[in-house]
């Protein structure tokens, strides 16, 4: 079996799409959310995504099946909001330890069904709180939440997917970078304390608009250079917003990252009812073009994107080499 550094040398791995996209396809009940072990829970729980690990896992291990056979090689864990922080919003944050355990069994089973040498990233999403914003326009200065809780909550999503078996640990869709430090730092905790041997980093951070910044404020340079050193551990980046924007941010990751970089942007923006429009080759020809570029290492989708696009991606960067890494990085993996 090879490794995922052994691949990443020889070809453009992919990475899956959109999980909320696939599961909304379902148009599942409250009743569906609730399964047997839930139906008499005190408030409502439909739309909580992350809960269906524990109550319709056949559905989550199914949709990363379909993106397994559509041609990725990385698949993402259904933990977007798999923290004591988040699941707050459901008073459901006790099972925030046994909903990361049980997203990566699902995706090892898919795994597991499809036959093919793959890898599962668990994905451990930007919290429903930030260190850097206020919520309150009238107070500034104020938090809700401080660095050692968002430590703590991460630190339980840590040790749940790593006990559940995931390959790869996949910070998602950062728009305030401290909360990404504070990650990074749960992360680096947990293994320092278990002894265990560290997993692979991914960072993904969200450019928002055509500015180039983050949502905390953040150049795509200063977002890099503020978090590359989790460097220690292998590291990825990639942005989330529409394909013909990327362009010029792939470009520059690409020329100062020392790290592996991956894009996979939203199918389009949402349009008036919430939906993505995007073709799937649409989506594909972007990506193709910035591969033969030479600025990737990964590609996939995000927002909206489906195992069609990850079919029509995959197909199209196939033959395509990947990205060279500066000499630098070569001289330390």
């Amino acid at each position: 079996m090879k490794t995922i550094q052994d691949c990443l040398n020889e070809r453009i791995l992919i990475i899956d799409g959109a999980m909320g996209t696939m599961i909304q396809r379902y148009k599942l009940a409250e009743a569906d959310y609730r399964g047997e072990r839930f139906k008499d829970w005190h408030s409502d729980v439909k739309g909580n995504n992350d809960l269906l690990n524990l109550t319709q896992p056949q559905i989550i291990t199914a949709i990363h099946k379909q993106y397994l056979d559509a041609g990725a090689d990385i698949i993402e864990t259904n933990t977007f909001s798999s923290t004591s922080i988040a699941m707050a919003d459901y008073e459901m944050q006790s099972l925030a330890y046994e909903l990361n355990v049980a997203a990566a069994k699902c995706a090892k089973e898919a795994i597991s069904q499809s036959g093919k040498q793959a890898w599962v990233a668990g994905a451990i999403g930007p919290l429903n709180k930030t260190l850097s914003l206020s919520p309150d326009v009238n107070n500034p200065g104020f938090r809700a939440v401080t660095f050692d809780e968002v430590v703590a909550a991460y630190y339980e999503q840590v040790k749940g997917l790593s006990d559940g078996g995931v390959d790869i640990l996949l910070i998602e869709t950062i728009f305030d970078t401290l909360n990404a430090k504070a990650a990074i730092f749960a992360i680096k905790k947990y293994f320092r304390d278990t002894k265990k041997e560290s997993l692979p980093i991914m960072i993904s951070g969200t450019i928002t608009d055509a500015s180039g910044r983050t949502l905390s404020g953040q150049t795509l340079e200063a977002f890099y250079t503020s978090v590359m050193h989790a460097k220690t551990i292998k590291h990825w980046i990639k942005l989330c917003i529409r394909c013909k924007e990327m362009r010029p941010h792939i470009e520059e990751l690409s020329q100062i990252a020392s790290c592996y970089v991956s894009a996979y942007p939203n199918a389009g923006l949402p349009n008036a009812m919430g939906e993505y429009d995007e073709n799937p080759e649409d989506t594909a020809h972007h990506l193709e073009d910035w591969a033969k570029e030479g600025f990737v290492n990964i590609v996939g989708g995000c927002c909206g994107t489906t195992p069609d696009h990850i079919k029509h991606i995959a197909d199209e960067v196939k033959n395509i080499k990947p990205r060279q890494l500066p000499v630098v990085e070569k001289e330390l993996v």
